[in-house]
């Protein structure tokens, strides 16, 4: 008889705001998996270590750190077929994702390549979007609102399109775009509306006006939330 598999939402940083359900399934699965970089350390990993009873088999999802999809699609075709073994053994096995498997998470590139083949249940987990929120302590949304959230990789001239037909907007994956982004949101007169944030609800969390962000220093697990009304509530 097959494992099951699990995408296991763990949050955005904080061991502490991974859901009950995911820490009952963290601790029992018989296997645990996650994104690890190709020579280095997991975030994934090091977010839910204070719960790990270090006595399950752990297998590291090797993914290059490369802009093109290709050596990121073969990496997952291997941890797909090396997985698939553990399963078909009678493992359940549980693969951590950093906030939620289905918003941006890497679980969905091993769920299109597994689900079909075995039973799957995806667990949801507090996303950053919502952390980088509750941190700045800045609704995101009231009444009719339009959110969007958009990539920071994109163009200029879509994301200007896009952020002028929202009422708010988050803005991720921020790292090397920031200074773009900075002088588009300038551009657009939103400097004073935005609220920037970096690492949210880890331990070396930072909250700074976009004016104190330093040149080329913006990581890659950064965020910019911005109501054009300044606050929802308004």
């Amino acid at each position: 008889m097959n494992g099951k598999l699990f995408g296991l939402g763990i949050g955005p940083g904080d061991p502490d705001l991974i859901t009950l359900k995911a820490l009952k399934i963290l601790q029992s699965a018989d296997v645990i998996a996650y994104p690890a970089l190709e020579d280095g350390d997991s975030l994934a990993r090091a977010i839910v270590a204070p719960h790990l009873s270090g006595g399950q088999p752990e297998y590291a999802i090797r993914i290059p750190m490369s802009v093109k999809r290709e050596p990121a699609q073969s990496a997952y075709d291997i941890a797909a077929s090396q997985l698939a073994d553990y399963l078909k053994a009678g493992n359940d096995v549980a693969i951590l994702c950093e906030g939620d498997p289905f918003f941006y998470g890497s679980f969905m590139y091993l769920f299109g390549r597994l689900s079909d083949q075995f039973e799957t249940e995806v667990i949801p987990g507090v996303s950053s979007i919502t952390t980088c929120a509750a941190a700045l302590q800045a609704p995101l949304s009231a009444r009719n609102d339009i959110l969007t959230v958009l990539p920071a990789p994109l163009e200029n001239d879509a994301l200007a399109k896009r952020i002028c037909e929202a009422d708010s907007i988050a803005i991720m994956k921020i790292g090397r775009h920031f200074d773009r982004i900075r002088a588009l949101l300038g551009d657009l007169n939103l400097t004073d509306k935005a609220r920037y944030i970096e690492r949210a609800s880890m331990k070396n969390q930072k909250i700074l006006s976009l004016s104190d962000v330093p040149a080329d220093a913006a990581p890659y697990f950064s965020m910019i939330l911005i109501h054009k009304r300044g606050q929802a509530w308004d």
